[in-house]
């Protein structure tokens, strides 16, 4: 068993309240899921209005198809016209038996 993490670091130049970071962060996070077999939750800076930090997790028994999948997640928040990507963090670990 596989887990594949992978970590956005996200500006939100348009936001100007923490309302309004919720609302564009659930969004987002909602369309991975929808679109994605994937868990996500936001995991920084949860007090500053623009800016936030996501979490995408994925298990799998293939790296290939895990990686894969991230990177087509990573395509879909590339398009998300609300945020800019600082930067992302993929990392893949093996389940220790």
């Amino acid at each position: 068993m596989l887990v594949a993490l992978e970590r956005f670091d996200l500006r939100i130049p348009a936001c100007h309240s923490l309302k309004e970071k919720r609302h564009i962060v659930k969004g987002l996070s909602n369309a991975i899921r929808a679109s994605f077999n994937v868990s996500v939750a936001e995991v920084e800076h949860q007090d500053l209005w623009q800016r936030a930090a996501l979490g995408v997790a994925a298990v799998g028994a293939q790296e290939y198809h895990l990686r894969k999948v991230l990177h087509e997640v990573e395509k879909l928040v590339d398009r998300w016209a609300e945020v800019d990507v600082i930067s992302t963090d993929l990392s893949v670990h093996a389940a220790d038996d």
